[in-house]
């Protein structure tokens, strides 16, 4: 991150909304306890996807990479009165912090941990989702959006996260995750059951919407 970035970075962020006490103490215990904090989702981006969101006012959603559970926080806070917000994590050492965080919550009665692979939990949850959130294993993106498709409300929202890689999605070379990730955004542009955009926030937000089955 140059220093003009960085610049503007913070001062979206001081002249946003402030972060939730809750989620303060969030990003800092999982600087604290994990090996890789910066997979946090973090204020902006966190702040984001709580009004769209909010401006959704889904009944159901699904988020796929819970982490420690900063943006599943997030994007329960637009949940209606009788929503629930599913999410998996494959890493079981994440729960004990995950768990902390949910119970501190007072959306903690709407959100569902499932620690496990995505791909079996899914199908068994016998769902259908307004809001789908990807941030997990970036080789298996494209799986996981196939999986989902069918779960997904037409008008509903697929929002994958880190979709330019730290820029590496621009460069003539690809990594075997780099070049999964383009793959990935050619898949989405490609798909005629879908309008997209790419939101460069942060690592890059690409974000679907279902216009057809």
């Amino acid at each position: 991150m140059d220093l003009v970035e960085k610049k503007i970075g913070e001062y979206c962020e001081r002249y946003s909304t402030p972060e939730p006490e809750l989620l303060k103490e969030l990003d800092r215990q999982t600087h604290l306890r994990t090996l890789l904090p910066n997979m946090l989702s973090g204020h902006l981006q966190g702040a984001f996807l709580s009004m769209v969101s909010r401006m959704m006012a889904p009944a159901r959603i699904l988020e796929i990479g819970t982490f420690t559970g900063y943006a599943a926080l997030c994007l329960a806070e637009g949940l209606t009165d009788d929503g629930i917000l599913h999410t998996i994590e494959v890493n079981e050492e994440m729960e004990p912090i995950i768990q902390e965080f949910f119970n501190k919550s007072l959306l903690r009665n709407k959100l569902r941990l499932h620690i496990g692979d995505a791909k079996t939990i899914i199908p068994a949850l016998n769902e259908s989702f307004d809001i789908v959130f990807i941030d997990a294993a970036k080789l298996e993106y494209a799986q996981y959006y196939d999986l989902v498709f069918p779960f997904v409300t037409k008008g509903g929202y697929i929002i994958a996260d880190n979709v330019l890689w730290s820029g590496k999605v621009t460069a003539e070379k690809h990594d075997k995750d780099t070049a999964a990730i383009h793959a990935f955004n050619q898949k989405v542009l490609n798909d005629a059951r879908t309008e997209s955009f790419i939101l460069p926030l942060r690592d890059g937000l690409n974000i679907v919407r279902k216009i057809s089955d």
